[in-house]
């Protein structure tokens, strides 16, 4: 019963006109919006009205929350699940928005916590996805992100790749799969791809992923998430093994999108509306 009410508000959600102001947020601040076809943005809308109603959002360190924001993130958040069977983040209950860089205050061990080593200092985040709690997302980074794929970066993406990877209960750089043949496969590819990372750091000039990935797995498949949406001709010259792997988790196929829409990478059809966004910036 608890699921029909649940199903039948999110139908009701997604039958109500998408807002106007919102297509304009989305053309202007998500540059992959462009390429996607007719079937993806109207899908991508959908999971949007859902997503925007479910999530309980904050604003922190003084930022005062507007429809920019929320579908902006939305948007960007959304794009990961076009393809997969999904909850709407299920894991996922709050997000909590920064105007800029912060720094979290530092962790202090619990009472009765021994500690053999010094607690780590607090550093300076643009997110951060807890296994048991909100996502935190720095404002100018996400609308950064967004506009601007060129750049191989993007906070969204990567900190929502962290809540799929949870969603069996660890951050482990393994989502979900749907058999064991593609958990063999993930591991094989991942694990090869992951550790020729992990050598080739600090003896090449400019490794094909980020060098951050090879923090651990988790990190790895978050960074891989950012590089696979924003820059997947790269990935397919550098490791096309991993970008089948993540290809064929994602059920997208965004080097596709790229090559029908004519454009040498996802960064070229948002310049191609620049101007208009100087222009028009929505508010």
């Amino acid at each position: 019963m608890f699921r029909w009410f649940i199903d039948r508000r999110r139908k009701k959600l997604t039958q109500a006109p998408f807002p106007p102001l919102w297509e304009d947020i989305i053309r202007h601040n998500v540059a992959h919006y462009c390429i996607l076809d007719d079937d993806e943005r109207a899908h991508l809308r959908a999971l949007i009205q859902v997503f925007i109603a479910e999530k309980y959002w904050e604003g922190a360190g003084g930022l005062e929350l507007t429809d920019e924001i929320r579908v902006t993130i939305s948007a960007q958040a959304c794009l990961l699940l076009l393809g997969l069977p999904h909850n709407y983040y299920k894991n996922v209950e709050s997000i909590i928005v920064y105007p800029t860089t912060v720094v979290p205050p530092q962790r202090k061990p619990g009472f009765f916590e021994i500690t053999s080593t010094p607690v780590e200092p607090a550093f300076p985040i643009i997110g951060q996805a807890f296994r048991q709690g909100p996502v935190i997302i720095v404002w100018d980074a996400a609308l950064r992100g967004g506009r601007h794929p060129e750049s191989g970066h993007n906070v969204i993406y990567h900190e929502f790749a962290h809540k799929l990877d949870m969603l069996d209960g660890a951050a482990d750089g393994t989502p979900p799969l749907r058999d064991r043949a593609e958990y063999r496969d993930w591991v094989l590819t991942c694990s090869r791809e992951y550790l020729r990372l992990k050598h080739s750091s600090g003896k090449v000039k400019k490794p094909f992923l980020d060098p951050y990935a090879a923090t651990n797995e988790a990190e790895f498949f978050a960074v891989a998430t950012e590089q696979f949406f924003d820059q997947p001709q790269l990935m397919i010259k550098h490791a096309p093994d991993l970008y089948r792997v993540l290809k064929e988790y994602y059920r997208q196929d965004p080097a596709e999108r790229v090559s029908r829409n004519n454009c040498a990478g996802v960064e070229k059809a948002m310049r191609a509306q620049s101007k208009n966004n100087r222009r028009h910036r929505p508010r």
